[in-house]
């Protein structure tokens, strides 16, 4: 499974980046993976550029190519002003607008990082709705950290709940089971996707 990472964290080093590397490590521990990580800090001058002359720069589109090739993605942002930052919500305005089917279907964690736990809402008021207009599929679980979040009891368990439904989702393949009498070999079924998202849901 390819997957891909958007940090848009500004700092070094930085709470967003650190998020971002624990929720690709424990989705790669549940699905084999490779990750590749898009630091937004280091692609602002270009983001800014596309708007502007119309085109993304080498860099940029090489991160649009990886978004778009993903199996997974895992995107988050610090919370500027109880929202989304503006270079976060730049690069896939710019995304959108190069290739607007980019990540059409494309399974979507989301995860964010603040000061306080009162902007926590953030990731249902602002980061869902962006990823739905975007025709994305974000998984049941968000995972929001505050300053208080780290070290506490509480973020490995939602790190670990959202990673396990971004690698249900985008890995798609399941072991089948073999008939009685015959040797195991390799054999898959896929799983349909729409029986991995029933999967995630709570019952009843």
């Amino acid at each position: 499974m390819k997957l891909v990472v958007v940090s848009a964290g500004l700092s070094v080093p930085s709470a967003t980046r650190l998020l971002a590397d624990r929720l690709a490590a424990a989705t790669a521990d549940r699905a084999p993976a490779e990750v590749q990580v898009v630091e937004l800090r280091d692609l602002a001058v270009e983001i800014a550029h596309t708007f502007t002359n119309g085109f993304p720069g080498r860099n940029l589109a090489a991160a649009f190519d990886a978004v778009a090739a993903a199996d997974g993605l895992i995107a988050v942002t610090p919370v500027f002003s109880a929202s989304y930052s503006g270079l976060f919500k730049s690069f896939f305005d710019a995304l959108s607008v190069t290739d607007e089917n980019a990540l059409a279907g494309k399974p979507v964690l989301i995860g964010a990082t603040g000061g306080t736990a009162r902007h926590s809402l953030v990731l249902d008021h602002a980061l869902r709705p962006l990823f739905a207009y975007l025709r994305a599929v974000v998984v049941p679980t968000g995972v929001y950290a505050a300053s208080e979040d780290w070290g506490a009891e509480g973020l490995d368990g939602r790190i670990a709940r959202a990673a396990a439904e971004l690698a249900t989702l985008s890995g798609g393949l399941s072991a089948a089971p073999e008939p009685a009498g015959k040797p195991a070999d390799d054999a898959v079924e896929v799983v349909p996707f729409e029986e991995r998202l029933a999967a995630l849901r709570p019952a009843g």
